[in-house]
This record gives structure tokens, C-alpha cells and sequence, in this order.
């Protein structure tokens, strides 16, 4: 298994569900990953290296949100269906990552909503430190029906 915070405690099926969806994406250091506007399209799990989430308001300089590392995640706007990204992700080092696209989850939500919710709620806590009202945002999602099939 994947030794990540978010995997950790999921039940074998939940697991084994998850896994076959992502792929392994790796780039050099200092590539640009995604920029705040690009389309929102893939959920990445840091398997090695550091990343770096830069945030620039319309108003004055980007700004570093924060450093990531092994068993981290970023790119949760592909996956809570948001049309776009909401900052920048650059590598740091050399990363690796496996990452997974988010109409795939949103996909195996719908055929498999009960295990997907407990996904869904685990990576609402291993983003929470970045984003306080993960959790709220995670049951709005569910009661506004955004997991729908495409």
C-alpha cells in the first residue's frame, strides 16, 4: 500500500477502488505543474520531492501558500469539481507524484458513493491545514448533488 496520510486508514475496498485510477506523473525541478486559472484536471499525491503552491491575487505580488512533500496532495480543485485551479503548483526538486483525474473520481463516486464518501472526507482532512473549512465545503459538495455522472 501507499503510505500516505489520506490512504492509511481506508478499508481494503476503498483502496483497491482508488488505486487503478491514478498514473504516475514525474518532472524535473522547477516545472510548473498547473497555474491558477488552468483548467482544474488532475489530484496529486507526492510520492517524492517538494512542490511549491504560490497564490497571486488580482490585486498585488504572488505569494507562497506553502510547501508540500511526500504524502502530500494538491490540486483538490479538480476533484471538488471547480472548473479551474486556484494557485500555482512548481516543483521544488525533482517530483514524483501519481495523480489522478478528477472527472475518474467523481466518476467512481457515483458507482460507488458510500466508499467514495470516506475517501472524499479523508482528503478533506489532509488538505484542512491549507484549507480550514474543508470539511463544510465536503458536505456542500454532497448535498448539491456535484458528484454526478458525466
Amino acid at each position: 500500500m501507499l503510505d500516505a496520510p489520506f490512504l492509511k486508514d481506508l478499508t481494503r475496498e476503498q483502496y483497491d477502488l482508488l488505486l487503478p485510477l491514478f498514473e504516475p506523473f514525474t518532472v524535473p525541478s522547477g516545472t510548473v505543474i498547473f497555474k491558477q486559472g488552468d483548467e482544474a484536471a488532475y489530484l496529486y499525491l507526492i510520492l517524492q520531492g517538494k512542490v511549491a503552491i504560490l497564490y497571486k491575487p488580482y490585486d498585488g505580488p504572488q505569494i507562497t501558500i506553502t510547501h508540500l512533500h511526500e504524502g502530500n496532495i494538491f490540486g483538490w480543485s479538480s476533484v471538488v469539481g471547480s472548473e479551474t485551479y486556484t494557485s500555482d503548483a512548481q516543483s521544488i526538486t525533482r517530483l514524483e507524484t501519481l495523480r489522478i483525474h478528477g472527472a475518474d473520481f467523481r466518476k467512481l463516486y457515483y458507482e460507488h458513493p458510500d466508499d467514495c464518501r470516506s475517501v472524499l472526507e479523508k482528503l478533506a482532512e489532509a488538505v484542512s491545514p491549507r484549507w480550514l473549512d474543508a470539511k463544510i465545503q465536503i458536505q456542500n459538495m454532497l448535498q448539491n448533488k456535484v458528484f454526478q455522472q458525466e
